[in-house]
């Protein structure tokens, strides 16, 4: 158990393609049926992220330990990005390259939970390590968006020690999540003149804050319900800001200071439900994400604005179905879809999350290698829509040489998924 902490400690936030920067992938066999029903079905470990009221259906001790691999190509297609240039009304491109594929190959996932029945009592014990929020996008230098983005690298680490207790047919169980942040963004800073080379900005924060979740199921004969809510968790990040390549009347503003940056990670409301029938389940659920809490980043110290990015995240909404059938007492085959909403906005989306709706198509099984232990393996496709990215930004606002910035693009994207964990009953 150590060797597996100190596994997930080290690679636990390494971010990857989702709504937003939610992260939806923190269990590979629960990939397999898209995620459909996860707050009831209750049929691993990773049921402590889901649900922690599911523990009270784990007997003896269980733990799930997995790796998911995305490959993901996604793309900016310059529409005529421009800059001005203080003092002239007239608007210049902003050229250079369409900034390259900005996800690494492949994204590497990780996850673990181990759960515990306390003998002889209703009680049952969990914890679970996972990265439900990050992103990392990388652009070639000199792309046409660089004034937008070069550089956004979202990690958290998740710790959620958990507790649930049984009442007959109803379960109850909860817990506290211990998140630490780490972010780093970076942009282009365009001098006065357009024939200058850029400055850059470089911001670097980090936080450690607290939340909760809680939820419920209940066993109805061949039905069980569930219901989960995970709380928002507001962050304020801390770190250095860097400003450097500024010439002229800009150059003053070249330094290293300290700043501050709010962040706040959403509500996350989620209900589900699995109907049992023969060798057959049938899965279904829906998720409420409160977006609305993400309305800007803005890094400042004592007045001071370094940057100040308009993001008006909405509320979203998700909606997926499964079913999953025992083949055999040894195999079981699984297949699922979802329809994911972009919280992003047009007029706000922005190339640091190349974000658009989503439909995933899925499939996995599991081999009941022993009794005590399953090895799972699932597949996922997922289309993401074509999204507009037409904003504009003004950079040194307040000063003579205010200039304003138009990202005029197209994100376009697909990600194939690879997951594969192992679970133990002791």
């Amino acid at each position: 158990m150590r060797l597996l902490l100190s596994a997930l400690l080290l690679t636990a936030a390494t971010p990857a393609f989702a709504g937003g920067f939610y992260l939806q992938e923190q269990s590979p066999l629960a990939v397999g049926r898209a995620f459909a029903g996860e707050a009831a079905i209750a049929d691993s470990a990773a049921t402590i992220f889901y649900n922690p009221a599911g523990m009270t259906n784990l007997p003896g001790t269980q733990v799930e330990a997995g790796a998911q691999f995305l490959l993901i190509d996604s793309h900016q297609r310059d529409l005529g990005s421009t800059r001005s240039v203080p003092g002239s009304a007239t608007r210049f491109p902003t050229g250079g390259g369409n900034g390259g594929n900005p996800f690494d190959q492949p994204v590497f996932i990780p996850s673990g939970y181990i759960s515990h029945h306390v003998a002889n009592s209703p009680i049952w014990l969990g914890l679970g390590i996972s990265a439900p929020f990050g992103l990392k996008v990388v652009y070639d230098d000199g792309w046409f968006g660089r004034y937008d983005s070069l550089r956004s690298d979202l990690k958290t680490y998740n710790f959620q020690p958990s507790v649930a207790v049984k009442f007959g047919n109803i379960s109850v169980g909860g817990g506290v999540d211990i998140q630490s942040m780490t972010a780093t963004l970076t942009a282009a800073l365009p001098n006065v003149s357009p024939l200058l080379p850029d400055g850059n900005i470089n911001i670097h924060g980090k936080d450690l804050a607290f939340g909760w979740n809680l939820g419920v199921q209940g066993e109805f004969g061949p039905l069980r319900l569930g219901a989960h809510y995970r709380s928002h968790i507001d962050h304020d990040l801390s770190g250095l800001v860097k400003i450097t390549g500024l010439v002229g009347p800009l150059a003053g503003a070249n330094s290293t200071r300290f700043g501050f940056a709010p962040i706040s990670v959403p509500d996350i409301y989620s209900v589900g439900g699995v109907y049992s029938f023969g060798k057959a389940r049938l899965l279904a659920g829906g998720e409420f994400t409160k977006w609305s809490r993400f309305n800007a980043i803005t890094v400042e110290n004592q007045g001071t604005v370094f940057l100040s990015s308009a993001q008006n995240y909405r509320d979203t909404w998700t909606g997926n179905v499964g079913v999953e059938y025992d083949l055999s007492p040894r195999l079981t085959l699984r297949a699922g879809s979802l329809y994911d909403q972009t919280p992003t906005r047009d007029g706000f989306r922005t190339t640091r999350v190349p974000d658009g709706n989503r439909v995933w198509a899925t499939a996995g099984a599991t081999a009941h290698v022993t009794q005590a232990i399953a090895v799972n393996l699932s597949y996922a496709h997922i289309w993401v829509d074509r999204e507009p990215i037409n904003r504009t930004d003004p950079l040194f606002a307040g000063t003579p040489a205010v200039t304003t910035v138009n990202t005029l693009s197209e994100n376009t994207g697909h990600a194939n998924e690879l997951a594969a964990s192992v679970s133990l009953k002791f």
